[in-house]
């Protein structure tokens, strides 16, 4: 608690628990700031800077935290001080008992935000920051961008959750089951054994051969995205942790307020995937298209968010588009590093 100590991620990488106030659940709920020092990483990047020019901060999405090393390093490269929080009661945060994930608003996290700042700024001074969000770590660092301006020096959203999945018709039924939901019960768990894990697609498992047959490119063969990404799976249950109605009014209240358009100072570059293919089961598609969140409407409100906003599609990228397959990844990074030496590099 309070000071630096050795990561999941191996050397290069450190964390730290950072105490936060009791809220509702009165859980010992507390959040992680995770820094990267190259220095000390063995698989730095070749021609990573000694003194980094400015900070990335990443937020991690729904039934997620960080563990994609291989952005630190893209960062660091670039001359970043790579940080990344993981969120109450999200992976290195979450403690046995608690409900993994649960929020009642999404400004409960400008406390884990504040810390973790406050961490920063210590340690970096006045340099400039950059926000990154992915997922709904992306919805998460959109709000905190629009209530906080002159923050930041830029804003970086991968596949952010600013848009429900499905028809108009669909939102405006939706909607009031929800909250009726949360009025009776917030925290009560829904589809929970609806889904079938062994059916259910995840691009963190690596290449399976016997589903989908031999890999479209042999120099793949090594890359995590054949191999696995290593991550702890009881930070990420399969096939998801429950959402709650309560967790999901938080969520809607977020979509609401970006549909009404934000007004966030900084650049804003907001990625996702070039198309869509909702659902867990595995199919051919999936490997190819964004299957959490509707790719579309994200480019469509991202728009929204202020006077400076970029917004960047890739066809073929999983809704992680940093796992993506490794073609599609190196697009992914190539736009970021030209993106951010537009707005951020000096």
């Amino acid at each position: 608690m309070g000071a630096w100590g050795p990561d999941i991620l191996g050397p290069g990488f450190y964390a730290r628990t950072l105490e936060l106030l009791p809220d509702d659940e009165d859980d010992g709920a507390v959040a992680t700031l995770v820094r990267h020092v190259p220095a000390d990483d063995p698989g730095a990047l070749v021609g990573t800077p000694s003194s980094p020019s400015f900070v990335y901060l990443y937020l991690h999405g729904w039934n997620d935290y960080f563990f994609q090393a291989h952005l630190a390093r893209e960062i660091a490269r670039l001359g970043g001080a790579f940080y990344a929080l993981d969120l109450r009661r999200y992976g290195r945060s979450w403690r046995e008992g608690q409900m993994h994930g649960w929020c009642s608003s999404l400004t409960d996290y400008d406390e884990d935000l504040g810390l973790a700042l406050g961490v920063i700024r210590a340690e970096h001074g006045d340099a400039d920051l950059v926000l990154s969000g992915h997922s709904t770590g992306g919805l998460t660092a959109a709000l905190w961008a629009d209530r906080h301006p002159g923050a930041l020096s830029a804003l970086v959203l991968s596949s952010a959750w600013l848009e429900m999945q499905g028809s108009d018709i669909l939102r405006s039924v939706g909607e009031p089951v929800i909250r009726t939901l949360a009025m009776r019960d917030p925290r009560m768990a829904l589809l929970s054994g609806m889904i079938n894990p062994e059916n259910s697609f995840w691009v963190v498992d690596g290449w399976d051969v016997e589903r989908e047959g031999p890999l479209p490119d042999p120099s793949w063969e090594g890359d995590p995205y054949v191999t696995g990404w290593p991550i702890n799976p009881a930070w990420c249950p399969r096939p998801s942790a429950p959402i709650r109605p309560g967790w999901l009014q938080a969520i809607l209240a977020g979509h609401a307020r970006v549909a009404q358009g934000l007004d966030i100072r900084c650049p804003v570059l907001s990625m996702c995937a070039g198309s869509t293919r909702l659902g867990v089961a595995w199919t051919p598609e999936s490997r190819h298209a964004d299957t959490v969140i509707d790719a579309a409407a994200t480019a469509r409100r991202s728009v929204r968010l202020g006077d400076l906003v970029t917004v960047a599609r890739f066809p073929g990228a999983v809704h992680d588009l940093t796992l993506s397959e490794p073609p599609v990844r190196e697009q992914v990074f190539s736009a970021l590093r030209r993106w951010l030496a537009a707005y951020v590099l000096r």
